[in-house]
């Protein structure tokens, strides 16, 4: 059958580790050698034109629907397909549907909503009771997933050098760790903003019962509404979500938003190689309107705005073993997310958490932490980092 011997010259391409398939007519293959990483149960056959359309967005629909079981290491097996060069994930000839998605305020509202206004209690169930989703700090190895979130709002704080009194602007702010921490440990004035109707809703409660009024604003709108300037302005996991076309129009409102000796940290996914992008999948499935820059696309938008980068620190290890302690999490409450949302929705987040955790680990892609001053006000910085990790350690994170 041509389908089969495709399948079979695609898989002996993508597979460097030991792997082991099983066919839809029962035929089992065994591709390297030695104990295999996991086994490929295929139940069904899948076009190899869907396949060579939109890769990962075929077998992630396949894996969601029961037509590909997998048994074994997923994160490992994933890893393998990235890291092989002639892999079906990496050769052009195989290339991923990129589809062409409008950020308008009222469309980038819409994206946000789907992901995470699947609700509060979701996300309960497994990310750590500092309910921050987004790259961890492990400053050691002993550090749980708690205290490594923790370490990893202080080092952002941290790296602005802020002062009591001043004025802390974060895009994108979550479940509001950040602005909660700046406001009651740094004694700053914190402002978030979100498009989540869930995430508004549970700071607003947050700053009531923790009688906040004075020191804590959030607000649900569009970070392009704001007029006001701050000292500082972070966002955390938010320019992946802003669209290629967008990046500019990001950096600028950053650069606008900040006082002209101001300081900003953006922290976010990005790939150190071209090609990062989209992922099908993921865009449809999991982030609708996502966009992965890579570096020097940054760094090109950041240097046409009146700010200047001042450190550039890369976290990739970090967000692999983030995503690897969250999916242990996820595989704890099985039970509870498929009685609520079905075995369909919990193996579309399985595959979601393991395939990032994969593409961090395989180096696919990275995250970093950008130190951005407004023009020549670096000046107001310390000469060296030391001033960082001082603090650190004075805020309490444990350094190796």
């Amino acid at each position: 059958m041509l389908d089969k011997t495709i399948y079979k010259q695609i898989f002996k391409a993508s597979f460097d580790a030991p792997i082991d398939v099983e066919f839809w007519d029962g035929e089992e293959v065994s591709y390297g050698e030695g104990t295999p990483i996991a086994k490929i149960k295929l139940n069904e056959i899948i076009p190899i034109k869907d396949i060579m359309a939109h890769a990962s967005l075929t077998f992630g629909e396949a894996y969601m629907d029961g037509k590909i079981e997998i048994t074994g290491d997923l994160q490992q097996l994933i890893t393998v397909i990235y890291q092989s060069k002639d892999s079906f994930m990496n050769n052009s000839k195989f290339s991923k549907f990129i589809p062409k998605r409008s950020h308008s305020e009222k469309a980038s509202k819409a994206d946000v909503q789907s992901h995470y206004d699947i609700g509060n209690e979701f996300y309960k169930m497994w990310l750590d009771p500092t309910m921050t989703y987004s790259c961890a700090y492990f400053a050691s190895e002993q550090d749980s997933l708690e205290d490594a979130q923790w370490n990893k709002v202080r080092h952002i704080i941290n790296k602005l050098h802020a002062k009591p009194d001043e004025t802390l602007l974060d895009i994108g702010c979550g479940w509001g760790t950040l602005i909660f921490t700046a406001a009651k440990e740094y004694d700053l004035e914190a402002t978030g903003v979100t498009l989540s109707q869930e995430q508004y809703d549970f700071v607003t409660a947050k700053i009531k019962a923790e009688g906040l009024e004075g020191r804590v604003h959030v607000y649900l709108k569009d970070y392009r509404e704001l007029v006001q300037t701050y000292d500082h302005v972070t966002s955390v996991g938010m320019f992946e979500h802003v669209g290629k076309e967008n990046l500019q129009e990001y950096f600028e409102q950053v650069s606008n938003r900040l006082t002209d000796e101001g300081t900003a940290l953006i922290h976010g996914i990005t790939g150190q190689h071209d090609g990062a992008g989209v992922d099908a999948w993921i865009n449809k499935y999991i982030f609708p309107g996502g966009y992965i820059p890579n570096v020097a696309e940054n760094i090109t938008h950041i240097l046409h705005t009146p700010m200047q980068l001042d450190d550039l620190e890369p976290l990739r290890r970090h967000y692999q073993r983030t995503l690897e302690i969250w999916t242990e999490n996820f595989h704890k409450v099985k039970e509870d997310v498929v009685g609520t949302y079905g075995m369909r929705f919990y193996r579309m987040w399985d595959l979601y958490l393991q395939s990032c955790a994969a593409s961090f680990e395989s180096g696919n892609i990275d995250v970093m932490q950008y130190l951005l001053t407004k023009g020549a006000s670096c000046k107001n910085l310390p000469m060296t980092r030391a001033y960082i990790y001082h603090a650190d350690v004075a805020h309490g994170i444990k350094l190796n």
